[in-house]
């Protein structure tokens, strides 16, 4: 794995939403470095890509409640334990559960193993509600997929949650866990 300034050279492999993803970073002018690399399904795979990242990988959890009424998009570190009830109690909705990979796709145009804070791009219509760990706000670097689990990007924590939410019209709620 090479850690690599910006977007590749050879966009013609890459997917749309993927290409997607390095056109809106380039014309808020956020930096980021990236990293290729097979599949990343679980976060042992992201252990070696968070270390040549030199960036806290983020487990992404899309969750919803019962009635599948409300959907959310939790941020938390990779080696942090998610407990429904620790965050049921937070955001005033109980028993959460995962979304489906149907919702998953309609609303962020992601599929299981590539969501990330950047597919919140996507969700034009704000179905999403963006909850994020206080420990992912305290480092300086955020590591994510850019919509597909293929590759990695490195970016400043300040230009995800400032720039990057408000630029595509979302809001985070910080929760503690």
């Amino acid at each position: 794995m090479i850690l690599q300034h910006g977007r590749p050279e050879n966009m013609a492999d890459r997917l749309e939403k993927e290409q997607k993803v390095y056109k809106l970073l380039d014309q808020l002018h956020i930096e980021y470095d990236r990293i290729d690399h097979e599949p990343a399904m679980h976060m042992d795979v992201c252990e070696e890509i968070d270390k040549t990242l030199g960036a806290m990988i983020c487990k992404n959890l899309f969750l919803c409640n019962r009635q599948k009424t409300d959907f959310y998009l939790l941020l938390i570190p990779g080696d942090k334990v998610f407990k429904t009830k620790d965050l049921s109690a937070q955001i005033g909705s109980a028993r959460l559960s995962f979304g489906t990979a149907d919702y998953m796709e309609e609303f962020l145009d992601v599929t299981p193993g590539s969501v990330s804070i950047l597919a919140l791009m996507n969700d034009t219509e704000h179905l999403v509600r963006l909850l994020v760990d206080s420990d992912v706000l305290r480092e300086e670097y955020f590591g994510c997929h850019p919509c597909i689990n293929t590759s990695s990007l490195r970016l400043k924590t300040e230009d995800v949650f400032e720039t990057f939410l408000k630029a595509v019209d979302h809001t985070m709620t910080e929760v503690h866990l």
